[in-house]
Formats: C-alpha cells, sequence, structure tokens
C-alpha cells in the first residue's frame, strides 16, 4: 500500500483531515486544482460564529474553540450588527435569539456603522463574539503539520478512478495511481461524484451557488473595525475586507458542481437589499466571484465511515461552516478511523453519522 489514508480534496476539510491523520499512519492527499483551498474555501466569509447554524453545527463550532484559541494571529474581534426594517420583526426576533444578539437602539448601530439608514434601519442587535478568521493561516498551519509528518499533499492531481484493490483502494488520478487502506472523501461538492467513482450510494449532497462582491469603502469610511453587518433571515451581508466591503446576496442557488462565477442579477439584487439599509450608494464593484456552499440533505456535517462501506470514510457537507468546525471535525474523523473514543459528546457523533441517512 502507498498509503494508509489517501484524502480526496485540499480545501479545509481535507488539509484538517490529512494533518490529524499523519498522527496515525501515511497519507496521501490529492486535490484537483493548481493549489490548495481553491473552491468554496478560498471564497468563504471568514468568520467564526459558533452560534451559526443547526445545533450539531454549533456543537462542532464550540468544540473548535480551544483550537483557534491556542493558534496565535488565527482569530481577531470583528463582531456582528443585525440590521433590519419595521416589517421585519419575526425574522429579526429569530435571528436576535438564535445567535445571541443584544438588542440595541438605532442609534447605536449607527454610532459603530455610520452610513446605516436612519429612515429604514429600525431594528438592531449587536454581539460581540463573531471574530475573522485567518483562513490562509489555517490552512498552512495544517499543510504544514501534514508534510512535517510525512503527508504527500500533491495538487494538480484529479481522482479519474476508484475501485476496491484487494484489501483497500486504488486510486487513479492525474498525478499517477495510488493505494491506500481507506479512502476520505472531502472532496467539497465533488463528494457524490467521488461516491460514485468508487462504486458508493451517493447521500445526495447540494451544492448552492453564493455570489460576493467587493466594494469601495462607503464614504471614504475608515471600515477597518466595523462589525459584518446583515440582515434578517440572512438576506445579504456585508464585511470589512482589506479596506474595503464585502457585499454578498447570501443567495442560495442550487448549481451542479463546478468552478462557480457571481451572477450579475443576483448579486445586483443583493447589492440594493444592502443599499436600502445605508446612506451611501454602490457606484462601481472592485471585484466579484462565487463559490459552492454544499449542504448534505439534513444541512448537517457527514463524518464517519459508510454504512455499507466502512473504508470508506465521509467528510463533507460542510456548508458554509467549513472553517469554523474544521478543528473539531478533523479531530473526530481521526477518532474514528483511530478506533479512539471520540472527543464529543455520543449525541453529536451520532448526528453527524453518515448511518443517520440509512
Amino acid at each position: 500500500m502507498d498509503a494508509d489514508f489517501l484524502i480526496v480534496g485540499g480545501g479545509i476539510a481535507g488539509i484538517s483531515a490529512a494533518a490529524r491523520l499523519s498522527e496515525l499512519g501515511r497519507v496521501i492527499l490529492l486535490e484537483a486544482e493548481d493549489g490548495l483551498a481553491h473552491h468554496a474555501s478560498s471564497r468563504s466569509a471568514a468568520l467564526y460564529e459558533p452560534r451559526y447554524g443547526a445545533p450539531a453545527v454549533v456543537g462542532l463550532s464550540m468544540a473548535s474553540e480551544a483550537h483557534f484559541r491556542a493558534l496565535p494571529g488565527v482569530l481577531s474581534p470583528r463582531g456582528l450588527l443585525l440590521v433590519g426594517k419595521a416589517g421585519a420583526g419575526e425574522a429579526f426576533g429569530h435571528d436576535l435569539k438564535a445567535m445571541a444578539f443584544d438588542p440595541i437602539s438605532v442609534e447605536e448601530a449607527r454610532r459603530i456603522v455610520p452610513i446605516l439608514n436612519p429612515e429604514t434601519v429600525a431594528l438592531a442587535g449587536y454581539a460581540a463574539h463573531a471574530e475573522d478568521v485567518d483562513t490562509d493561516l489555517l490552512v498552512q498551519g495544517f499543510a504544514r503539520e501534514a508534510r512535517g509528518r510525512g503527508a504527500q499533499v500533491l495538487t494538480k492531481a484529479k481522482v479519474t478512478a476508484i475501485a476496491k484493490d484487494g484489501a483497500g483502494w486504488r486510486v487513479s488520478s492525474a498525478a499517477g495511481e495510488f493505494t491506500a487502506r481507506m479512502v476520505v472523501n472531502a472532496a467539497g461538492a465533488w463528494v457524490d461524484q467521488v461516491a460514485a467513482l468508487a462504486g458508493v450510494r451517493p447521500l445526495g449532497f447540494t451544492p448552492y451557488r453564493r455570489s460576493m462582491a467587493r466594494i469601495p469603502a462607503p464614504g471614504g469610511h475608515d471600515v477597518g473595525k466595523w462589525p459584518m453587518m446583515f440582515g434578517p433571515g440572512e438576506d445579504w451581508y456585508a464585511k470589512p475586507d482589506a479596506g474595503a466591503l464585502i457585499v454578498s446576496p447570501a443567495e442560495e442557488d442550487l448549481m451542479e458542481p463546478h468552478d462557480a462565477w457571481a451572477d450579475d442579477m443576483v448579486l445586483a439584487e443583493g447589492l440594493a437589499r444592502y443599499e436600502e439599509m445605508v446612506t451611501e450608494p454602490v457606484t462601481r464593484l472592485l471585484a466579484s466571484w462565487a463559490g459552492l456552499r454544499t449542504f448534505s440533505p439534513d444541512r448537517v456535517l457527514v463524518i464517519g465511515p459508510d454504512a455499507r462501506e466502512p473504508a470508506f470514510f465521509w467528510l463533507a457537507g460542510q456548508g458554509g461552516y467549513g472553517f469554523q468546525t474544521c478543528p473539531a471535525a478533523s479531530r473526530l474523523a481521526a477518532d474514528l478511523i483511530g478506533g479512539r473514543a471520540p472527543e464529543l459528546e455520543p449525541d453529536l457523533v451520532a448526528q453527524l453519522s453518515p448511518s443517520r441517512f440509512g
């Protein structure tokens, strides 16, 4: 065997798993693109908000905090500002409670972000617990850890075939053929396609597009200390980024797996929702892009051996939560593969298991 564990996919899920599994045996990671973290991982809003998502996602995010705190520079203060119109009371109240916001006055909100429009913003809430994630620092740290233990991390290595080969697997790729005892499927939007290549039943993952635009700092303001802003029900968001703002319509448009790009009309609609809440119009874009957020049928991550083929391991369905869950998700993967008792509670492990889909 060339490796004990062959990981398909070099996003944050795959590279964090490579770091953890390199403690247990020989690792080969195959990434189809020219570099790591090319697709969803490079197009993330890069926020650690541990109360964001379904309960099982929140559990993983909370369990990841200690890892983040132990790495200097990975997290930095950001904060969250929820703003809504007068008619958004129900959705506003739901988000306020679910994500532990403190209600604040519109005047207080405008002191934090002076471009908020007092004629349209009627509701506001603030949470200090959200933090920026230095995604490149995190990816490179996991990659360095994996390589330091001898893992092979190969790019330009698209997988073309996977077949059982005696006691393990034979995997064909653009970088050559490899044999491994276990395949770890961390292929993002392509996880069901990878499963099908291996003769494993797909679980029904769904990629959704999310578009983003970078705009100049509104009105010449210094936006560096502004919080991330979003509307009730997350129908838009805006976040400071390198002296500018990233604005997203926060859409979920069903897509086939591909290298996504922004839809101009959808982007325009989202920018209009943002503009409605501020006093500064958007006059030009600095850049635009899109990524695919891939969800399982119940929108919770899938971590564990396939119910029918235990040598095929799922690490999939990160959705929009890949970075903020990766420390705990990769640790759980290593615990399960290594036969160790997971650090997470048994109920949470069961909620993440592929066996929940029958």
